[in-house]
Formats: structure tokens, C-alpha cells, sequence
């Protein structure tokens, strides 16, 4: 989630009854991505995230200035 008050993406994670994890980015639609481990989902969706925000930077859309650029719940 794009969050003011933390000027950072936020990256919600959670286990699935496979036993796989997801994590995704609440603010940027459709980005979400699957692991094996939870540092594993976690490096894809924010490799994924980065993509998402070049692409709006190349159209010329407008992102937020991030102080950091995710968060991650420990």
C-alpha cells in the first residue's frame, strides 16, 4: 500500500493452505506474486512493483515520492 505516513510501498504477505506464500502491493493493482518461501515472494512482487512504477514513470503518470521504498511486515 502506497502509505503517507510512511512514504513507502507497503507489501502485505500471508501463507497459503499450500503451504506457499503471496505477497502483494494493495495500491498497485494486479501486482501480486508467489514464493515458495516468504523472502522468495517478497523479492518477486517488489521486483514486480519496480517494474509497475518504471512503466507509470515511462507514460508519464504520476507516483509518490517515496522516503524509502518498501515496507515489509515483520
Amino acid at each position: 500500500m502506497l502509505c503517507e505516513e510512511d512514504d513507502a510501498v507497503k507489501i502485505e504477505i500471508e501463507r497459503e493452505d499450500d503451504g506457499r506464500w503471496i505477497a502483494e502491493v494493495p495500491d498497485l493493482p494486479g501486482v501480486m506474486a508467489y514464493g515458495e518461501t516468504r523472502k522468495e515472494a517478497i523479492a518477486k512482487v517488489q521486483a514486480l512493483a519496480l517494474r509497475v512504477i518504471a512503466d507509470r514513470l515511462d507514460h508519464g503518470e504520476a507516483i509518490p515520492q517515496l522516503d524509502e521504498l518498501f515496507t515489509v511486515p515483520v
